[in-house]
């Protein structure tokens, strides 16, 4: 049976400590699961869903299930029981979502619009944004800002390896709506 959809959430998703900003704006159902609103951020902000990832809102963490892992120190409850509009549920209320815990890329999403459902709205897609997505596993915000120092500085000692690691440029500004929803309309038709 399929979930009727009752309202359109438009959301800001911005990297915690990025300067400049890396944000994007998009538009989703209010009923999607985190699970599914997990899938939305990868592909909007430009991971790769190669780590661990959680929800927080309100002290309590929703994240996916690992019975291979001792995680009841950390209280995680099983995110595939919970909805977007369980977690946000007036505009300008905001929820963390953190993506690798070793990284620990931190994203504030802010529930700025509650709009009328639209059927002739493909959802989720993403409206604006700014900024490239860091690379993975470049060690968090404070690596990502040593890498970019790194790439645009050719004296500096770890310019030739991060540009090898890299694997060629990198465009700290670059950010491409049409292909971010591309990819949205490719995993969610």
């Amino acid at each position: 049976m399929t979930k009727k959809i009752r309202k359109i959430y438009q959301l800001k998703i911005t990297l915690n400590g990025a300067k400049p900003p890396i944000w994007r704006r998009i538009l989703i159902a209010d009923s999607v699961s985190l699970p599914r609103c997990h899938d939305v951020i990868q592909i909007v902000m430009g991971w790769s869903d190669c780590h661990l990832h959680q929800f927080v809102s309100d002290g309590k963490c929703y994240g996916a299930p690992l019975p291979d892992l001792d995680l009841d120190s950390m209280e995680m409850l099983n995110e595939q029981r919970y909805q977007l509009n369980q977690l946000l549920k007036s505009e300008k209320e905001s929820i963390l979502y953190e993506y690798d815990f070793g990284d620990s890329w931190e994203h504030k999403i802010t529930l700025e619009k509650i709009l009328p459902f639209d059927p002739e709205i493909f959802l989720p897609t993403c409206i604006k944004g700014k900024g490239a997505c860091p690379p993975e596993d470049v060690g968090g915000i404070w690596g990502y800002y040593n890498f970019l120092e790194a790439i645009a500085d050719p004296a500096h000692e770890e310019h030739e390896e991060y540009n090898e690691w890299i694997g060629g440029e990198f465009d700290p500004v670059a950010f491409d709506i049409d292909e971010i929803n591309a990819m949205l309309a490719e995993h969610f038709r």
